[in-house]
């Protein structure tokens, strides 16, 4: 795998890892606005933390991938999943 393919799918598996990591220990603020009952952004939303998590889960799911492409597990040249020719 060339290393700017290699790059790109890291960002893009970041970024989905982001959304499952972010709602994580969210909790909403206690008392509403008492005119409209909004409760706003949560309290204490540790994105330090979350940024953290994001980066370790990519790097599992990045580094799996890898391996899986490296050793010819998955192929769409050969094998059962190849796409046949026309």
């Amino acid at each position: 795998m060339h290393w700017v393919r290699g790059l790109t799918l890291y960002i893009v598996i970041w970024w989905i890892a982001l959304f499952i990591v972010l709602p994580i220990g969210i909790r909403p603020v206690a008392d509403a606005d008492a005119s409209s009952g909004w409760r706003g952004a949560p309290e204490r939303p540790q994105l330090g933390q979350k940024i953290v998590m994001t980066t370790v889960l990519a790097a599992v799911l990045w580094g799996i991938w890898c391996i899986i492409v490296i050793n010819d597990w998955l192929n769409l040249r050969s094998g059962w999943l190849a796409i046949p020719d026309k």
